[in-house]
């Protein structure tokens, strides 16, 4: 891909940056450091909301409020380090990895990266993506993974550091995850100097803490652990300051709460929901424009967002939202039952992403039902399986696929209790991914982990938005234990030969039941969910270079299809391309499936094998499982 050319000099000048050395030794600001303080604050939060923005101009996202909120912290912690370097751990340890423009900023301050690499930010191939990671970013030094997954691991790095002080950057958001307790008795117990900077803004994605969360207080919840807790105005700088040094001299763990509102200072954003994300074109460009910073608003206005400009063959022009429409055929389903049958046999549990999985969709419809479960996805999805314990009842739970992986325990307690449970795992794959490999949804076979003779486990990926419709309604009622997968990105409808939906009018839902969306005598290629749209394409070029390959849908991933494994186990290949996880997904068991029946084509599978790229469509590509990878794997294979 070719990076598009943007002005060459940053808008904003970086080098205004004053590198100011404080002494932890000194628990007051001087005027002259308190006026530093404050411009490089102001200089950090405006250069901020504009690389940021060029993610909203690009379309590929991204996060501002938390980076911006918790600059005040970021400046005084180098500041620190600048004046006695001894006696911390200079990283910038953070929980909340979408804070990760808060990595690159100090990497260019640093002079690890230009201040032009920021005017890339999440653009594919510019390895600035939307979570740091460690090894591909030149100045950033962890990788932060998912949310609230960071202090049980600076733990360890204190462990290792006795005589240093650790900083780790918190939120109320990642302070809800359980792991984070876990970490708190063991700082405790062991009086790890770990200092936490905690942004208290009571805004999470889907909504605020003390709504959906009465009773969650982080200074109780952490002084109950047995840290001490420092709590005060985040916008307060000399307080601020005060308590972080309060902090570095009180020996073992503290918690430094800082409350503020989101985005304060941003008309518009200020205290909502919406700062969480990236900050809209449409507000940045008032707010650089009111700091007299025009250039950067100019800037803005020149980006042009990078469009996909190939032309898929076989799929229609209906790009429908599977993650949406789940919410759609579920209120669907739920409007057939009485108020009464519903709030009986129904529990709905979101984690804090009901309008990324569709449950949104229900919690309008059907409030009495649903349950704002905060960011514990752990508990959450056990929740909704013990209401589904019950013959007649189900719970119904959401995430990302992503976090599919920290829930692997609370599948095998539902199997092993006999629940009633549907779980949506949006976002999986790796397709519009600018968050970049923590944020893969590749291992989503771990789901299926129970024994050949235990209770059932199913695991489904539709194609389009019309076959999410069918497999919910096919299987809503169904017992045991289902898996229903959808994607970040929206998907094509799949077409018949003749140009009309396959999933259309009259189409059925048959789980466990493989389908021929291509007959092919040259050999097959078997896929799912939104990798199939891609490999349709590559069949259709392959067949009008007279190569005529076949093309099957396994939206059941877990049940073989014995009439489907002895048609492709027949012919002369099989090649399995997916967007899973290349060690874990659908091609790793195929093979084996085949062998097991005595079937010997030629055989291969494409997956996910590689670290992500950062942007959007550009991951499939990357990894070589875009429609011209199949056409080329398709032609070693056939010599």
């Amino acid at each position: 891909m070719t990076v598009a050319q943007e002005p060459v000099t940053f808008p904003i000048d970086l080098g205004a940056y004053k590198e100011i050395k404080l002494d932890p030794s000194s628990s007051t600001l001087t005027d002259a450091q308190k006026a530093d303080l404050k411009a490089n604050i102001q200089l950090c939060r405006d250069a901020i909301v504009f690389f940021t923005a060029t993610g909203a101009a690009r379309g590929v996202g991204g996060h501002t409020g938390g980076p911006y909120d918790t600059v005040p912290e970021v400046v005084i912690l180098d500041a620190l380090f600048r004046g006695s370097p001894d006696q911390f751990v200079q990283t910038f340890f953070d929980e909340a990895g979408h804070r990760v423009a808060t990595q690159y900023l100090m990497s260019v301050l640093k002079g690890h990266l230009s201040a032009e690499q920021l005017m890339h930010y999440r653009e594919a191939n510019s390895t600035l993506p939307g979570h740091p990671e460690l090894g591909l970013t030149k100045g950033v030094q962890f990788s932060s993974g998912r949310l609230g997954h960071m202090w049980p691991y600076i733990n360890g790095v204190a462990f290792a550091n006795p005589t240093k002080t650790v900083f780790c950057l918190g939120s109320d958001g990642s302070q809800q995850e359980g792991n984070d307790a876990e970490a708190a008795r063991m700082a405790v117990a062991h009086g790890l100097n770990v200092k936490l900077l905690i942004d208290d803004n009571d805004v999470t994605i889907a909504g605020h803490p003390s709504g959906y969360l009465p009773g969650y207080d982080l200074k109780k919840t952490l002084g109950g652990h047995g840290l001490t807790i420092l709590e005060g105005d985040g916008e307060d700088l000399d307080d601020l300051y005060s308590r972080i040094i309060q902090a570095i001299n009180t020996p073992g763990p503290v918690a430094v709460i800082n409350k503020r509102k989101m985005c304060v200072g941003i008309e518009g954003l200020e205290g909502s929901t919406h700062g969480h994300d990236v900050i809209s074109v449409k507000l940045a460009l008032p707010y650089l424009e009111s700091r007299g910073l025009t250039a950067a608003a100019d800037v803005l206005r020149s980006i042009p967002t990078p469009k996909n400009n190939y032309t898929f063959i076989g799929s229609g022009d209906n790009w429908g939202s599977n993650r949406n429409v789940f919410g759609d055929a579920v209120v669907s389903i739920l409007a057939r039952m009485s108020p009464e049958e519903r709030k009986k046999s129904v529990l709905v549990i979101d984690s804090d992403l009901e309008g990324s999985c569709g449950l949104n969709k229900i919690h309008a419809a059907n409030p009495e039902i649903f349950v704002s479960g905060g960011i514990m996805e752990r508990g959450n999805l056990s929740a909704a399986a013990g209401f589904g314990m019950e013959e007649g009842k189900q719970g119904i739970f959401a995430t990302f696929s992503a976090f599919l992986e920290m829930c692997i325990s609370e599948i095998t307690m539902a199997r092993l209790n006999f629940s009633n449970l549907l779980c949506h795992f949006s976002h999986a794959g790796i397709d519009d991914m600018a968050d970049n490999t923590c944020h893969f949804g590749i291992n989503n076979m771990f789901a299926d982990n129970g024994l050949d003779d235990g209770y059932p486990t199913r695991l489904y990926f539709p194609a389009d938005a019309a076959q999410m419709t069918a497999v919910v309604e096919a299987v809503f009622t169904n017992p045991g234990l289902r898996f229903i997968f959808s994607t970040r990105s929206k998907t094509p409808n799949i077409l018949k030969e003749d140009g009309t939906p396959f999933y259309g009018e009259g189409y059925t839902f048959t789980p466990g039941k493989d389908e021929v969306i291509r007959e092919g005598t040259a050999g097959y290629i078997v896929s799912f969910g939104d990798a199939l749209y891609r490999a349709l394409d590559a069949v259709e070029r392959l067949k009008q270079e007279g190569i005529d390959v076949g093309l099957i849908n396994k939206p059941t991933l877990n049940m073989i299809d014995e009439e489907t494994m002895a048609k492709i186990g027949k012919s002369s290949f099989v090649i399995v391309t997916e967007a899973f996880n290349r060690r874990t997904g659908l091609g790793s068991r195929m093979g084996s499936w085949l062998l097991e029946r005595g079937y010997t084509p030629k055989y291969a599978y494409l997956g996910t094998h590689h670290e992500g790229c950062g942007g959007l469509w550009e991951q499939y590509p990357h990894q070589g499982i875009d429609p011209v990878g199949v056409i080329k794997k398709v032609k070693e294979l056939i010599g």
